[in-house]
């Protein structure tokens, strides 16, 4: 009875393994095509023949290809970019101009570490309603998170705080897209982070007199 039982866990065990294995296995493959196609143009069909698996493979890890999407959003870029906020939170604490231009640095890291997969990611934000929500619900979570920031600032002129972050957010995204990715804007990285942080240092240390 007991060796029974032992064989049943480890069988359990497993298929435990597997099924991990095989979700992980989806993950990177979707994460590869859309990094290479875009969102739109990546199928189901798509993800699961670069895993070598079959359609119901993939259903019984992920209800669609929008929910590998969000997966890959809120196990990958989702936390990552809220510990560059905090980050920034903890810089703006020092009141230092040099470690805000030293934090934009460490921002550019992160654009450059997911570059590839921003594309998609608004696309599918135009093209998928729940993903819009998730994608909102992610970039409010930032300036949220800034609790020392946020306190700052009385507290009728909170939204106006968060506002400013999701600019500082915006800005960063549009100017790393156009500079590092389109080459359309021709500046050394450096003299980008001294004009963003003659913009934004100010802006983010000096709230409106309440």
């Amino acid at each position: 009875m007991g060796n029974a039982t032992s064989a049943g866990s480890r069988r359990g065990t497993l298929r435990a393994e597997q099924k991990r294995a095989t979700r992980a296995r989806l993950l990177e493959s979707a994460w590869g095509l859309f990094a290479v196609k875009g969102y739109a143009a990546v199928t189901v069909d798509d993800i699961a023949a670069e895993v070598g698996c079959s359609r119901a493979t993939f259903y019984l890890h992920f209800p669609g290809k929008v929910d590998i999407l969000m997966a890959l959003a809120q196990e990958g870029m989702a936390p990552s970019a809220l510990s560059v906020y905090q980050d920034l939170d903890r810089v703006l604490d020092t009141g230092s101009r040099t470690e805000f231009t030293d934090w934009l640095t460490r921002a550019f890291e992160w654009f450059q570490l997911y570059k590839e997969m921003l594309p998609a990611w608004d696309e599918a934000t135009a093209l998928e309603p729940d993903f819009r929500a998730i994608a909102r619900d992610g970039i409010l979570a930032l300036p949220n998170s800034m609790t020392s920031y946020l306190a700052r600032w009385p507290e009728d002129q909170r939204d106006g705080a968060r506002l400013r972050v999701e600019l500082l957010m915006t800005q960063l995204e549009r100017f790393f897209t156009r500079w590092a990715t389109l080459g359309t804007i021709d500046v050394s990285a450096e003299a980008a982070t001294e004009v963003l942080t003659d913009i934004w240092f100010p802006a983010l240390t000096a709230p409106a007199a309440s």
